[in-house]
């Protein structure tokens, strides 16, 4: 089997939630959060931690998670452009989050941490 890695920007709250999995799953989505973003490169998910989730989170800590998956997860989800090139994610619907997470393989990984828009240099 290939697979492919993604990457999510979260914030310190999800993070936690995050971390009570085990680091095996992401929380369900908020009400207000129809769909589940994950992103397909560390460059698009490094600037929403940095400059979105480090400035405007209650925290001022935005994370950088990254995680495995069957490439073949695209044809489920496909990849779809929310701005440039770099912008590339796919548009998981909450009720479908289950089976995304059922589909990671190996733990999800914390692999850079933002605050006040500059990198640390350690994931805390």
């Amino acid at each position: 089997m290939t697979t492919i890695v993604l990457f999510r920007p979260v914030g310190t709250a999800e993070l936690a939630l995050i971390e009570a999995t085990n680091w095996r799953a992401f929380p369900p989505r908020l009400p207000d959060q129809p769909i589940f973003y994950p992103v397909m490169n560390f460059d698009y998910a490094e600037q929403i931690a940095r400059d979105w989730n480090s400035k405007h989170e209650p925290s001022r800590v935005g994370h950088v998670l990254s995680f495995d998956l069957p490439d073949d997860v695209t044809v489920r989800w496909p990849v779809q452009a929310a701005g440039g090139k770099v912008h590339e994610e796919l548009w998981v619907l909450a009720d479908e989050l289950d089976d995304f997470n059922a589909m990671i393989i190996g733990p999800i990984r914390h692999i850079a941490t933002y605050r006040d828009g500059v990198r640390t240099e350690e994931p805390a």
